[in-house]
């Protein structure tokens, strides 16, 4: 018999035993059979299907191993892209510093996209990457093309995308022009001048850097940027946000008038081309290395969403910009992203790196949807949950009802009322872990932690939703055996979510695990499901023991 102490108070302290599991030993044998853990800590009976079931007698995990299987000799445009935005920054968008590190680790994590804003340096002979009119300190641009160049490919050998916010004078894009082609050689892909009729296929561009911006007829003078107090820091929407992010926002919600935001939302590849007396001729080196040609152009967002026949390219939208738009253009936003690609950024006012719900952009066919994956939260759990689909390559094959149109030309309209495809059962019968990834007090000085479950579904309006089980009172191994059911009308981009806590009833709750899965690569039967980190790390041991039926 052993056990973990705890202090009462400077003169008592109380003994929490480790006794032996209760319940029938067959069972608590498929149990740590499939978690992969030996015994520990006080067990209450786990209601785990007759040994005698094949699913209750192999270890296997949550997800399909189906590796690489979409098919990708489609055009660009037909694929959600894992996005990054602001890549080079470290923190906050204010005062961290630029760096290459987080650049290495967003390639590592399998992230296609790379956003680099490019200045002049102090001298205006050379050129830094930073955010502009803020106290961030610069990096240099070649130092994150060396890197990229040496990491691109490190997680998945499928193209990454450089998209460039440019502040350049001509003579310095013809210095980035040069750096370009010196540091990427023969993997860059540059078709010239001209914008695509087609994207080509991520197969066709295997080991490829793309170059993405606004092609620079001529040099723009930037426009000041209003610095705004955050207002995202004024309060808390609930004790549940915490340190692990908010809840992932509701994309019901109406979009409110943002304009007093002015240019906080905007990238300066998407201003327009400003007074003719102050246009200069652009290095034409720099202009032919553009393969994917960006920018709105004049008129509204009708005009913007125009789709050309004879050639392709990419527009950029905020967050904001979009919620508003899909109010009245949301099925000529699914028709512009069957051949050209849309591009979301976070707000200007998120100045904390916080991030917003990726699915308003992917119901609607956003191949890029930008984050920062600097910071965490909920909505980034999200986005590693997508982009664990396919193999984990960085594209996942958009739905076949947003690529294609039907007998009467129509595309899909998002906000459509659809019936339910499908229905999900979840089962969660009980996690194991803590006690070797944590200190016995890490949760509560006092006593064993309280641990509860929710899971829930980040999808379409009709299919998101959260539950939980109740909490288990001072237990390590939590035995929760409550069963869910989830209706999916979009099960194709559903999302299943998971998050441990550990109940406080006099603090807010602590954070004991999560993850996300893409419901489309389930694995149906009994399931040991390993748990991350806020940041997304995946724990050694943290482990959830449960079931997925499709019925």
């Amino acid at each position: 018999m052993s056990g973990h102490t705890y202090r009462v108070c400077c003169c008592f302290q109380r003994r929490f035993t480790i006794t032996a599991a209760e319940g029938a030993s067959g069972d608590q044998d498929d149990v740590r059979s499939l978690l992969g853990e030996r015994p520990y800590g006080r067990r209450a009976p786990t209601q785990v299907p007759d040994r005698d079931s094949s699913s209750a007698t192999q270890i296997l995990p949550s997800l399909l191993r189906l590796g690489l299987h979409h098919d990708m000799t489609a055009p660009l445009s037909h694929y959600f892209i894992h996005t990054g935005h602001n890549s080079y920054l470290t923190g906050n968008q204010l005062s961290s510093d630029c760096s290459d590190v987080p650049i290495i680790q967003a390639l590592q994590r399998g992230v296609r996209v790379i956003e680099l804003d490019i200045w002049p340096n102090s001298t205006k002979d050379n050129v830094d990457v930073l955010h502009g009119r803020t106290l961030t300190t610069p990096v240099e641009l070649i130092k994150c093309l060396k890197s990229i160049k040496d990491h691109a490919f490190s997680a998945s050998e499928y193209p990454v995308v450089i998209t460039l916010e440019d502040h350049l004078t001509p003579d310095l894009q013809a210095k980035v022009a040069e750096m370009v082609t010196q540091t990427f050689g023969e993997i860059l892909f540059s078709p010239g001048s001209e914008c695509l009729k087609e994207f080509p296929s991520p197969e066709s561009l295997k080991k490829r850097i793309i170059i993405s911006t606004k092609p620079p007829k001529e040099y723009l003078q930037s426009k000041e940027v209003k610095g705004k107090e955050d207002e995202s820091q004024k309060g808390k929407d609930s004790a549940d946000e915490g340190a692990w992010g908010k809840e992932v926002t509701d994309i019901t919600t109406d979009a409110k008038d943002d304009t007093d935001e002015g240019m906080d939302d905007q990238d300066a590849e998407d201003l327009d081309d400003g007074d003719p007396k102050s246009q200069q001729i652009a290095a034409p080196e720099y202009k032919r290395l553009i393969a994917i040609h960006a920018g709105k152009g004049k008129g509204g967002l009708r005009d913007w969403l125009r789709v050309d026949p004879d050639k392709v390219r990419r527009l950029s939208l905020s967050e904001q910009e979009l919620e508003k738009a899909v109010i009245t253009h949301g099925k000529e936003i699914v028709r512009f992203t069957q051949r050209n690609i849309l591009r979301v950024y976070p707000k200007g006012i998120r100045f904390d790196s916080s991030n917003y719900n990726p699915l308003v952009g992917w119901m609607h066919g956003a191949q890029m949807v930008a984050f920062n994956m600097q910071g965490y939260g909920r909505s980034l759990w999200v986005m590693h949950g997508m982009f664990k689909a396919n193999g984990g390559c960085g594209y996942v094959k958009k739905p076949d009802f947003l690529l294609n149109l039907g007998s009467n030309n129509e595309v899909f309209d998002p906000r459509a009322t659809l019936p339910v495809k499908t229905t999900l059962k979840v089962t969660v019968y009980m996690g194991e872990g803590w006690h070797l990834d944590f200190r016995p007090t890490d949760f509560d000085p006092y006593s064993p932690p309280d641990f509860y479950t929710r899971v829930g579904i980040a999808g379409v309006p009709a299919d998101t939703v959260m539950k939980k089980t109740k909490p288990i009172e001072d237990n390590w191994v939590p035995a929760w055996n409550e069963e869910f059911e989830f209706q999916l009308t979009v099960p194709e981009l559903a999302l299943l979510r998971i998050e441990v806590h550990e109940y406080d009833m006099s603090e807010k709750d602590d954070f004991g695990g999560q993850t996300c899965l893409p419901v489309s690569e389930l694995r149906s039967g009994i399931r040991a499901v390993p748990l991350h980190s806020q940041k997304g790390e995946k724990y050694k041991s943290v482990k959830l023991l449960m079931r997925f039926e499709f019925v």
